[in-house]
């Protein structure tokens, strides 16, 4: 069965929205829509009217191409205000066997045993580690015999302020969430192959005014950390070195960024407030500005590797992707920085089909991501951000509703309250019944409902006194 879905990257230069169909794990690309952001800056939104016309824009370009009208998308929500801790859940199994039903409830656990700030909302639960009865790195334990089963996870959340802020700059485009996914973690998806999530493997998505740093080891992504520099920064240091406008800045970068080779030709740039006349600028120059700007970048985020705890393990190295990737020599820079590990760009790994050439820039690896995820290629049993447990498995959906860990009071309260109600209401009607045919001599006030279980209630005080009296 065949399913239309939207996608929309909200990101800090460019929105991205995509429309395809999803059938049996596949994915078709019907449309897109890029538009410049506006009202967002490094992440985060500052204006939701200008985003939400920048985004409402993308949407219709989409929908135009596509011919067909979508009213919820799946959107990615930047790094930028993201925090994760991580918890463990521990379950027995009274029945032995391993479902579905178990796994939710030993996420769910694991999801309550968190410390989770009341400022923040969660947005996924990835379980990184499954142990079964002491037996650890369980690939999938769902189906196995065990008494035990223990779920280390990754919970990933956001400020519910930049949380409300993007559903209302959505909304406002006409369209509703039906899914979030962290921009690093859709990178991820994007980017990393079967054999790469086996070794371990370090994502790093260098955007226009972000960067974000994801390590995948075990079954999901295990860190996540974000730095407020992009490529437009590099834009930025090349009009204030040069004295010239942004707009050559930019394409200055665009047409003679290179961090390997060094040239001492010369090139006419026009002056700021001057644009009749123009200065002389050696190329020397703007490598020396554009690689000083990238080792900065790359060096801060080789230092948030090392604080993860977890460069031992990865074994497959570190991807790049994102728009400053186009930098020629990228690569060669960031394997003298991340020393004894291959570095490699992301490319197009999955299959997509009807996928534009103009899509096949690493700058739209976010986008394709969340493709991607809406087809199935989430972390398995992860929890999203609307509680639902996502799994492949084909099997008779069971009723999760009522593995809720954290009951109120009050909800306990009103349930014993309503009991109450609908037993009395079965013994007054079972009264009805039994005396329908009886004599009115044979009656008994013994058969009078109790209908509180309060001594003070006056109809059984009337009854009593008229037990007395006959």
């Amino acid at each position: 069965m065949s399913e239309t879905i939207l996608a929309i990257d909200i990101g800090s230069t460019k929105i991205c929205a995509i429309i395809a169909e999803v059938e049996d794990a596949k994915v078709k690309i019907l449309g897109h829509g890029i538009a410049k952001s506006q009202g967002i800056k490094k992440g985060a939104i500052t204006n939701i009217e200008l985003s939400s016309k920048s985004i409402k824009k993308a949407i219709n370009d989409a929908k135009r191409i596509a011919g067909s009208s979508l009213t919820s998308a799946t959107v990615s929500i930047s790094n930028a205000y993201a925090k994760s801790l991580n918890s463990t859940g521990v379950v027995n199994i009274p029945h032995k066997d391993i479902s579905i039903k178990e796994i939710n409830r030993v996420m769910q656990t694991a999801l309550y045993n968190a410390n989770v700030p009341n400022e923040y909302d969660v947005v996924h639960v990835l379980p990184y580690n499954f142990r079964v009865d002491d037996q650890d790195y369980i690939e999938d334990p769902f189906g196995m015999n065990a008494s035990r089963m223990e779920v280390d996870v990754n919970i990933i959340m956001t400020q519910k302020s930049n949380l409300s802020n993007l559903k209302k700059a959505v909304r406002s485009a006409g369209v509703e969430i039906d899914g979030i996914v962290l921009s690093g973690y859709a990178s991820a998806i994007a980017s990393i192959n079967e054999d790469e999530k086996e070794l371990g493997v370090a994502v790093i998505d260098l955007g226009g005014q972000t960067s974000n740093l994801v390590i995948h080891t075990g079954n999901s992504i295990r860190y996540n950390d974000f730095l407020g520099v992009g490529s437009n920064h590099i834009t930025n240091d090349l009009s204030m070195a040069l004295h010239t406008p942004l707009q050559t800045a930019e394409s200055v970068k665009i047409n003679h960024g290179n961090l390997i080779e060094k040239s001492n030709e010369v090139i006419e740039l026009p002056i700021i407030g001057d644009e009749d006349n123009k200065n002389g600028v050696s190329l020397e120059v703007v490598h020396s500005v554009i690689y000083s700007r990238v080792e900065e970048v790359l060096m801060i985020l080789a230092n948030s590797l090392e604080k993860s705890s977890l460069k031992d393990q990865i074994g497959a190295g570190i991807i790049l992707t994102g728009g400053m990737t186009k930098l020629k020599g990228i690569r060669e820079l960031a394997q003298s920085i991340f020393t004894a590990m291959p570095v490699r760009i992301a490319k197009a790994t999955k299959k997509i089909e009807g996928l534009f050439d103009e899509l096949k820039d690493p700058a739209y690896s976010t986008v394709l991501g969340l493709l991607l995820y809406r087809a199935g290629e989430n972390t398995q049993y992860e929890i999203n951000f609307q509680q639902e447990v996502l799994h492949s498995k084909d099997i008779e959906e069971e009723n999760l509703n009522d593995i809720k860990i954290g009951n109120t009071i009050n909800k306990v309260e009103d349930n014993s309250k309503q009991n109450k109600k609908q037993n009395k209401k079965i013994n007054i009607d079972k009264i009805k019944r039994q005396n329908k045919n009886i004599d009115p001599d044979a009656f008994s006030f013994d058969d009078l409902p109790n209908i509180s279980e309060e001594n003070s209630n006056p109809f059984k005080k009337l009854a009593n006194w008229a037990k007395q009296l006959f």
